[in-house]
């Protein structure tokens, strides 16, 4: 039998990343507008005004989508290495209560014939 892959976590990825670079290329674009009518050496207008605002706007709007992905990517790492874990340590004491010697190495689950009603005693209450 072959063995069982791990699940891929969840990873931010493709719709993310198109809109990080699609700001990024409207940020692109407006940088250029804004040299293009700087270089050309007219008076400054409202479209200087125009490019200047959409070229920091975008380019702003880029950083913070690339930040925001960023973050998710790290968390979504930290949250599969959690689950991990969790996995592990389940496993382990699932293994460590078939491989106890006796039954009064690992503590057993509870289960309700086990649970003392309000008069009963337990034992090893001190007698």
């Amino acid at each position: 039998m072959a063995a069982l892959a791990s699940p891929v976590p969840h990873r931010p990825g493709a719709v993310s990343l198109f809109f990080v670079a699609k700001a990024a290329v409207f940020a692109a674009g407006f940088w250029t507008w804004l040299l293009i009518l700087v270089v050309n050496g007219r008076e400054p207008s409202g479209l200087h005004v125009l490019a200047g605002a959409g070229a920091v706007t975008t380019t702003l709007v880029a950083v913070v989508l690339g930040v925001r992905m960023a973050l998710q990517h790290s968390a979504a790492e930290r949250h599969a290495e959690l689950k991990r874990l969790l996995v592990d340590i389940s496993w382990n004491a699932f293994t460590a209560a078939g491989n106890a010697a006796g039954p009064g190495n690992v503590v057993p689950f509870p289960t309700a014939a086990e649970q003392p009603g309000p008069t009963a005693r337990r034992s090893g209450d001190g007698d």
